[in-house]
Parts: structure tokens; sequence; C-alpha cells
């Protein structure tokens, strides 16, 4: 647990900061958030990614073999180095141990922007791109990237450590503006395992697209995500 900004904070196997705090980063009382269908509309872009070391993060497909996630979840700070693309496997529509289908991760692409030993400064880059060994869904089941607009209504959904076995997440929230180092806030309660999930936002016609990767997590609710159009 960390205070802001919380970066790694969003995993569910994550370092520790300096102070421990009362309650899990990223949430108030956790009133607003709630059980998500993953088989419904626009959550069947949703997966669980999780490496073969333990580390479990959210993901989201963005093509049919292609899934997005925060890059810091791939990141082995003992060793100085990511993680094999084939020791992580992408588990799309995950809840209570059933997924819709399970792909390997053959290859990965990270920003040559984030620097995992300096988020503070490199956290807008924080993304990794899963090239998938087949595919997980239907190209009418995507969501468009989008640009962030201040205000706009926000939904945060993913695979929280005090929630890992479902989909759960803040259908409520907003967007609060753009950091000096490019990262998206916003107060939407998530915490540790949010790490890679859409942060979707309405559009004016009223659907939704996905503005930003989750990365970050407030003292309180709220956090930061990496936007997905510059």
């Amino acid at each position: 647990m960390k205070y802001w900004p919380c970066f790694l904070g969003l995993l569910v196997v994550g370092t520790v900061c300096a102070q421990p705090l009362p309650s899990l980063p990223g949430l108030g009382d956790g009133a607003r958030r709630e059980l998500i269908d993953v088989r419904a509309e626009p959550w069947r872009i949703l997966g669980r990614v999780q490496t073969e070391l333990g580390v479990k993060c959210t993901g989201f497909a963005v093509a049919p073999n292609v899934v997005m996630t925060a890059a810091h979840c791939l990141w082995l700070p003992k060793m100085h180095t990511y993680i094999r693309p084939s020791d992580v496997h992408v588990l799309m529509g995950y809840s209570r141990g059933s997924y819709r289908q399970h792909a390997h991760v053959v290859r990965f692409i990270i920003p040559p922007g984030y620097d995992p030993k300096n988020e503070s400064a490199t956290g807008a880059s924080d993304r990794a791109t899963l090239l998938l060994s087949e595919p997980v869904i239907a190209t009418r089941d995507l969501l468009p990237a989008i640009p962030v607009q201040d205000g706009a209504r926000a939904m945060l959904v993913g695979y929280s450590q005090d929630r890992n076995e479902v989909p759960f997440g803040d259908l409520d929230c907003h967007i609060n503006g753009v950091t000096v180092s490019g990262l998206v806030h916003h107060d939407c309660e998530a915490t540790k395992g949010v790490s890679g999930a859409p942060l979707l936002l309405q559009k004016p016609d009223g659907t939704w697209g996905i503005g930003g990767l989750a990365v970050a997590a407030d003292v309180g609710p709220g956090g930061l995500a990496a936007p997905l159009v510059p």
C-alpha cells in the first residue's frame, strides 16, 4: 500500500511503501463498486492477466489477438528485467475460476519511454501490448480508443485484490484532468489488482470508449491511468 501517486499499488503482488495505510489504496468506503457481468457489453473486452510467478493484473482486448495491460505487471524488480512472454497468460471473461478463453502470450511490446525504475516520470507510458497465440474476442465487441476529456463520466472495472475472483468496479466516476507528466487522474474507486484495466469514458452519443489504462492509486478514492490517445 502506498501514498499518492501509488505506482505498483494496483498490482495484486505489489511493493510496499514507506508507511502502511489503514485501508487499501484507491478506495474510500468502497461502496460505489459492484459486481460486473463480463458476458455483457462493454465488458467482454475484460480479462485477467496472470504470470507463472503469481502476479495477477487486469487486461483488455484491443484487437482479436491483442490485449493490453500495465507494463509494471511484467517487470521483475529483483531480476531487473521483464518476465518471459511464455510465462504470461490471459484469461478472458474470468469469474470465479471460470473463463471464456485462455491464451498464451507469444510476445509483448513495451513503449521505449517507460522506465520501471522511474515510474513517477514515465508512468504515462506504463503500457504493455500483449500479442496472443490466438484470437480471444470478436471484432464487434471491441471499443475504440478515445481522447480524454476533463469531467467526462468514467467507469473502471478489474480484478481487485479484495475481490480478485470476480470483475468488480466503479461504474459512476469521472475524469479530474491530466497531470503535468501526462497521466489521467480519475476519482474511480479501484485498488491493487486493477492495474491494466481499461478506463472507460462516455462519449457525447452515450456510447463508451477506452480513454486510458489504470496504473496507480491515490491514498483515498481515485487514481491515475496511462492515456491510450496522446
